[in-house]
C-alpha cells in the first residue's frame, strides 16, 4: 500500500493499448523524438487548451529551460531572485540555481501553495519571476498570484507536476501562466516511464524551447528527414543547448494514458471523498481544504498530525506506507538561506501523505483510516 515507490496500477487491457502503440513505433522504425511526440503534443493541446506543448524527457528539464530561456531572452542577469516555496521537490527550486539565480521562498497558505498576502512583500526590484507550484493538484490561490505578477510585471512559471488533469473554473489553470510544466513521471497521474511537457505561452519562446531541448539545434531529425531536396542533412546550432527532448515510446504510452487521465483522476476524488468523510469529525487530524472552484487532480492526499514520526512507524507495522510531501527545502545547507517561511515550517513537521493510488479500493481506505485514528489516540 505504497504512495511512493509503485508505478500506478495500469489495468491490462491498457497495457496492451499501450504495446500496440509502441509497436507502431517500432514498425515505423521510430522511436525517438518525432512521430508519436508531435502526435502527444497535438493531443495534449486539445485536452489542455494550450496553444504550444513541448514533449521533454522529465519536468525538471522544463523547469531548467523555462528558467534559461526567459533569462536569456529577458536580459536577467546573475544574482536576480526567483520567488519560490520551500515546500516542493528539490527540482522546483534546483532549477533557479542551474542559471545562476537566488531562490527566495514565499510561505505558504492553507492549501500549501504560495501565499499571495505574503507574496509582495518578498518582491523586490531584482524580483523576475514567481514559480507557483500547484502541491497535490490544489490551484490555491493562483488566480491572486496572477494578478500580483501582471501588476508588478513579473513573470509566472507554473510548476504543475502535479497538476495533469487539475481545472480551475473548468478550465486548465495551465493556460492562465507565462510557461507551464507537467510531469508524467511513473507515479504521477498521467504517468509513463518519465517525460514531461512544456507549454509557453509565447509562440515565439515555444520555437526557442523546441531548439534548446536538442540540443540548440535549429532542426530536428525527425524534420529534417521529412524535407525533400539534398540540403535536408543542413542545420544550425544557434543555442548551447542541451538533449531534453522526449522520445516517441514514452509519448506512446502517454497518449493511451491520457485517455484514461480524467476517468483515473475521478477515482482520486472518489478515495479523498472517503477519507474526508471518515476524518471530518476528528479533531486530531487537520485535513487540506480544496480552493473554490478548483477540481483537483488529487495526486495527494495530505493531512497534519502532532505525532508525525510516531505514525509513520505505526502505519509501517501495518504493512501502510505513506509519504511526506514536502520537507522544507531550508532544511537542506543549499537552501538554508533563502528566507524564513515559519507556516511552511510547521507544515513540513507535521505534514504526511496517505495512500493515494489506483490500486486502492474502499476496504483498503478503511484499514488505513483505523490505522491511522488508532495512531493518533
Amino acid at each position: 500500500m505504497q504512495q511512493n515507490n509503485i508505478q500506478l496500477f495500469v489495468p491490462s487491457f491498457r497495457v496492451q493499448e499501450c504495446l500496440d502503440e509502441i509497436q507502431v513505433c517500432f514498425e515505423k522504425g521510430w522511436t525517438g523524438l518525432g512521430f508519436k511526440t508531435v502526435e502527444f503534443e497535438e493531443a495534449w493541446n486539445k485536452y489542455t487548451g494550450h496553444n504550444h506543448s513541448h514533449f521533454l524527457s522529465s519536468a525538471t528539464a522544463g523547469l531548467h529551460l523555462s528558467i534559461k530561456i526567459f533569462k536569456e531572452v529577458y536580459g536577467w542577469e546573475d544574482g536576480d531572485e526567483v520567488i519560490s516555496t520551500p515546500i516542493t521537490f528539490v527540482s522546483t527550486n534546483h532549477a533557479i540555481r542551474y542559471e545562476r539565480l537566488k531562490p527566495v521562498f514565499c510561505d505558504i497558505d492553507q492549501y500549501f501553495c504560495i501565499d499571495p498576502n505574503k507574496l509582495e512583500e518578498k518582491i523586490t526590484n531584482k524580483t523576475r519571476a514567481v514559480i507557483f507550484v500547484g502541491l497535490g493538484g490544489s490551484t490555491g490561490q493562483l488566480e491572486e498570484v496572477i494578478a500580483i505578477c501582471k501588476r508588478r510585471n513579473i513573470k509566472l512559471i507554473l510548476d504543475a507536476a502535479h497538476m495533469a488533469g487539475t481545472r480551475l473554473n473548468g478550465k486548465a489553470p495551465g493556460n492562465l501562466a507565462d510557461v507551464t510544466v507537467y510531469s508524467f513521471q511513473a507515479v504521477k497521474n498521467l504517468p509513463t516511464a518519465d517525460s514531461g511537457m512544456i507549454c509557453f505561452k509565447d509562440p515565439a519562446l515555444d520555437v526557442i524551447v523546441r531548439q534548446q531541448a536538442w540540443l540548440g539545434i535549429d532542426k530536428d531529425t525527425f524534420s529534417r528527414s521529412s524535407e525533400g531536396g539534398a540540403y535536408k542533412w543542413l542545420y544550425s546550432v544557434p543555442y548551447l543547448g542541451y538533449k531534453y527532448h522526449g522520445n516517441s515510446i514514452m509519448a506512446a504510452i502517454g497518449l493511451v494514458q491520457l485517455r484514461y487521465l480524467d476517468q483515473d483522476n475521478a477515482y482520486r476524488r472518489q478515495i479523498a471523498y472517503w477519507y474526508d468523510k471518515a476524518f471530518e469529525n476528528n479533531p486530531r487530524i487537520s485535513r487540506i481544504p480544496m480552493p473554490v472552484g478548483c477540481d483537483s487532480s488529487r495526486h495527494l492526499y495530505q493531512i497534519l498530525i502532532d505525532n508525525r514520526d510516531e505514525m509513520m512507524l505505526a502505519l509501517n507495522s501495518q504493512g501502510i506506507y505513506p509519504g511526506v510531501h514536502y520537507r522544507d527545502n531550508t532544511e537542506y545547507e543549499m537552501y538554508a538561506d533563502c528566507g524564513d517561511c515559519p507556516h511552511a515550517a510547521e507544515v513540513s513537521r507535521h505534514v504526511i501523505s496517505l495512500p493515494m493510488h489506483l490500486r486502492l479500493d474502499y476496504a483498503d481506505v478503511q484499514r488505513v483510516v483505523e490505522a491511522v485514528t488508532r495512531a493518533v489516540k
